[in-house]
């Protein structure tokens, strides 16, 4: 997937509703979303059409800018079983991770939220 995005840092929106539901949702509708696993080990990327409806598009989905966040440690906590969702598309094989970050933008050409999980 190429991306040619600036890069935004913000630490508000790590542990939004908005990027919560959006992983909630990819969980429960895998058929619908695309996967893709770049060259490294730690690392899931996935696009949804963004025709499905994503809370604040314009906050946590910037068009064709990369919001990149890491999740604070309490999010990590209470939603393990999810993140451990999204780790099994990775290539490790233990999930030792302490870190969670997410990276997200709206390709706005290709119809699509992209959505990247990195587990430190």
């Amino acid at each position: 997937m190429d991306l040619n995005l600036t890069k935004d840092w913000f630490v508000v929106a790590s542990n939004s509703d908005s990027i919560y539901n959006v992983m909630f949702y990819i969980a429960h509708h895998p058929a619908e979303i695309t996967f893709t696993t770049p060259g490294y080990t730690n690392v899931v990327r996935m696009s949804i059409p963004d025709q499905i409806k994503v809370a604040n598009p314009e906050i946590y989905f910037p068009n064709n800018k990369l919001l990149v966040n890491r999740f604070q440690d309490d999010f990590v906590a209470k939603n393990g079983n999810l993140l451990d969702f999204f780790f099994d598309y990775t290539e490790k094989k233990v999930p030792n991770y302490h870190e969670v970050w997410v990276s997200t933008a709206h390709l706005s050409d290709k119809h699509i939220y992209f959505l990247e999980l990195s587990f430190e």
